[in-house]
């Protein structure tokens, strides 16, 4: 079964990365790294299984809306929230707060992209690193953990101009 595009790739305000087109799991659109780099400003781990039934309009909310200082931070999570308790009745999932994330780091490469760079016999300098911007770089660590295989790290890496 062929899925639809994303409705999140025709959205001239957010960025949005081509490579999360592949992001399909069990017929559903995987979470766009937008969203998830803003839930975890705000602390809260969406599940696959939550996110499918939010509909297209608030998932482009949660896309699109603001999360940069405290106080869209606190709208975004009690919109979030809200949206959990009204599709699933269950209480929204907490993770800590990291108050130094390694993707804003940008005077060194974090060791989990160092040794997936390894992997693929490629070298990011770090002037390429700090280049990018902060949701490239959280993508790029995000596509480094367990469970994505691997396979959208290379797309990630030519689509950041990074390879060939």
């Amino acid at each position: 079964m062929k899925i639809a595009p994303s409705p999140f790739i025709a959205l001239a305000n957010i960025e949005y990365f081509q490579f999360e087109e592949d992001f399909v799991e069990e017929n559903v659109r995987c979470i766009p790294m937008i969203v998830r780099f803003k839930m975890d400003e705000v602390c809260i781990k969406l599940k696959l299984s939550e996110w499918s039934k939010f509909s297209v309009e608030e998932r482009i909310e949660l896309a699109v809306m603001p999360c940069n200082n405290g106080d869209e931070a606190r709208d975004y999570k009690n919109y979030l929230e809200a949206l959990i308790n009204t599709h699933t009745a269950n209480e929204p999932s907490t993770m800590g707060y990291n108050t130094a994330p390694d993707w804003a780091n940008v005077s060194s490469l974090p060791q989990i992209l160092e040794e997936k760079l390894a992997e693929i016999k490629l070298l990011i300098t770090i002037d390429k690193w700090a280049q990018l911007t902060n949701l490239q770089r959280f993508a790029l660590l995000k596509l480094c953990k367990s469970g994505h295989e691997n396979k959208n790290l290379p797309k990630a890496l030519k689509e950041f101009g990074l390879t060939a």
